[in-house]
């Protein structure tokens, strides 16, 4: 099923992700050219122990098996501009024991009685569009394919920042919790002082 594209009026459109724009935006330079967005998916020593070239070639993995789309990407006057990670929320085994997750409790840990539940991980905004509407399109993106690849509840992990005003670039690389919340999420935890567990449901 293919999604509809996303902030049109802002001049953004924003859809489920083709590796190849993937590759240019992530690009050769910056945190996001190292990670590759495994950081989530390689749990313990995993991350470390894998090399930049290694990551790279396992999200293009992602890609080339066969499934969903592992995130989408936002694009503005032809460019990708933006990137948000969204799949299934097993396949992100260090949120599974982070400490944000953990101290959320056994109503959301335990899926709510076998709901398909799907994770927003991370955002990638180029420089020189952030705070234009890009993340704000990418999370409508996001939830849009996680519902239409079955998801029943849409998950995210936001920083708060009126509680850690000093939170940079490096630090909300998961959202705002605003971002979240003007998109119809409602916290289900804030145990962590400055973080949150926030959810969607969207069946």
């Amino acid at each position: 099923m293919t999604d509809p594209p996303h902030g049109a009026a802002e001049g953004i459109t924003a859809a489920p992700a083709e590796w190849p724009a993937v590759e240019q935006l992530f690009g050769v330079r910056g945190e996001p050219s190292r990670c590759w967005c495994r950081f989530f998916a390689l749990p313990g020593n995993g991350f470390p122990a894998t090399p930049p070239a290694d990551r790279k070639a396992q999200l293009k993995g992602k890609f080339d098996g066969g499934g969903p789309a592992p995130g989408v990407l936002a694009h503005r006057g032809g460019s990708a501009v933006g990137w948000c990670a969204v799949e299934p929320r097993q396949c992100y085994p260090r949120i599974l024991r982070s400490q944000v997750f953990k101290a959320a409790g056994p109503a959301v840990a335990d899926d709510n009685g076998g709901e398909s539940v799907w994770s927003v991980s991370c955002f990638v905004v180029a420089p020189g569009h952030r705070r234009s509407g890009v993340a704000a399109a990418l999370l409508a993106a996001a939830v849009d394919h996680a519902r239409a690849n079955g998801a029943t509840v849409v998950e995210g992990y936001p920083v708060d920042p009126a509680q850690r005003p000093k939170a940079g670039p490096a630090d909300l690389y998961q959202g705002t919790l605003g971002l979240f919340l003007g998109a119809g999420f409602e916290v289900v935890s804030d145990a962590v002082p400055g973080r949150a567990v926030v959810r969607l449901r969207v069946r």
